[in-house]
């Protein structure tokens, strides 16, 4: 089986909320009932995750997430009514509730809205079931799911934006300014200047030749004053906001 997501860096600092211990409790959101009942009965064997619920539609995983506070979603993205994009942005925008997207189609468009949208994670239904679990309980433990394709997709997009944008314009279509970047501190936009470009923690204690520790300190500082809940909103918010382009290459 192919990996269709790899974890981003997981850092315990990077935004889980979770400490119980408890199970990871998941609600799987397929209009599909075979798929979903194949999801439910994957993720429902494994002793780390409970499956709280099903729904067969956007409209049902908002009213669903909102009863019963999962620690995650599963969602596709194309359901009858609500879509999955739109059922990700008002679940995270109103609850520390984490979405994973799982859609068949390997298109941008579905990506960035899902990404755009609040989604923690991005999966094809090709991944395999090791993988699916994998994926859910990075993510339902607060680390991050972009597999490096689709760091590589952000970067072209965004380069793209800023080629065709017209001779002396100060700000490229696709390209964002976030007033949140005047609070960070130099360091701190060096960091997330690295995370954009795909680095983990440990690579960016080693380029800025600072301890591990600090990095983790300054990422928490990121996510915190960017009002980010995650790893995968930092490379998104870098490259919106253009602050990759200044980085050291690496290797």
């Amino acid at each position: 089986m192919s990996t269709q997501g790899t974890q981003v860096a997981p850092d315990p600092q990077d935004g889980s909320n979770r400490t119980d211990g408890g199970p990871l409790r998941v609600l799987v959101a397929d209009d599909q009932p075979i798929v979903r009942s194949g999801l439910t009965m994957v993720l429902g064997t494994e002793p780390g995750i409970e499956v709280v619920g099903e729904v067969t539609d956007g409209a049902q995983a908002i009213e669903l997430a909102r009863r019963l506070a999962p620690d995650l979603v599963l969602m596709d993205v194309q359901m009858p009514g609500t879509d999955g994009i739109e059922a990700t942005r008002t679940i995270t925008s109103s609850s520390d509730t984490r979405v994973v997207v799982l859609t068949t189609f390997d298109r941008d468009d579905y990506l960035f809205a899902a990404l755009e949208a609040g989604a923690s994670g991005f999966l094809l239904k090709t991944a395999g079931s090791d993988q699916l679990v994998e994926a859910v309980l990075a993510v339902g433990q607060g680390h991050a799911l972009l597999a490096p394709e689709v760091t590589a997709r952000v970067i072209r997009r965004t380069l793209a934006a800023r080629a065709a944008a017209p001779t002396g314009s100060t700000t490229s279509p696709g390209v964002v300014t976030d007033p949140g970047l005047s609070l960070l501190t130099g360091r701190e936009r060096e960091v997330l200047g690295l995370v954009g470009a795909g680095l983990s923690n440990a690579e960016i204690a080693a380029e800025l030749v600072i301890g591990e520790a600090t990095v983790k300190t300054h990422v928490s500082n990121v996510l915190a004053k960017l009002h980010l809940r995650d790893r995968v909103q930092a490379v998104v918010r870098a490259h919106e906001c253009g602050i990759v382009a200044g980085t050291r290459p690496r290797g």
